[in-house]
């Protein structure tokens, strides 16, 4: 099972919030600010936070240029991944994945369905990897961001969670770029 190795040091991970929504404010976006909560709980360092609309291709913009921002290692993405004609999210985060980290889905709605049942079928939360940073697009619901990063995300991205996590591969998320 899963626990924390002791003798090794907490590495702080940059991490990025991106709000997608129609109709959010900064003064209203609770997911949001459940995600920026736990970040800085866990010892994270917030490099960026917006609200975008639910454009796909203004989510990939955004997507890729903190791809390409140095400062940010993690890109959290919240609203848009359900199931309506606005809900394009997850499209956008496609659009960008280099790779997908298929279990990511997997995961999340194995601690959905232990949380609303068989409601869990109408999320689409994904995962991936681009230009040596990771991608998560999570429900627009604050249930769903403290599941997603209670469960998932607090562990993964802490580097001495064993037996793995995302951390320690992180030198190597772009090694393919550098063989050129």
């Amino acid at each position: 099972m899963s626990e924390i190795d002791a003798p090794k040091d907490f590495i702080p991970v940059r991490i990025a919030v991106l709000t997608v929504s129609d109709t959010r404010t900064a003064s209203d976006d609770k997911s949001g600010n459940v995600l920026v909560a736990r970040i800085a709980a866990a010892g994270h360092v917030l490099s960026a936070r917006m609200i975008v609309q639910d454009e796909r291709d203004v989510i990939a913009g955004q997507l890729r240029e903190w791809c390409a921002d140095g400062a940010i290692d993690v890109v959290i993405s919240t609203g848009g991944t359900g199931l309506t004609g606005r809900d394009v999210t997850v499209e956008a985060h496609r659009d960008v994945y280099e790779k997908e980290i298929d279990a990511f889905s997997t995961v999340f709605t194995i601690v959905s369905v232990a949380k609303i049942g068989t409601s869990a079928v109408q999320s689409r939360a994904t995962g991936g990897v681009a230009n040596g940073t990771y991608l998560f697009a999570l429900p627009g619901s604050p249930g769903a961001c403290k599941d997603a990063w209670d469960e998932i995300l607090v562990k993964q991205l802490d580097y001495r969670h064993k037996p793995c996590n995302f951390v320690e591969i992180m030198p190597r998320l772009d090694e393919h770029q550098r063989r050129k």
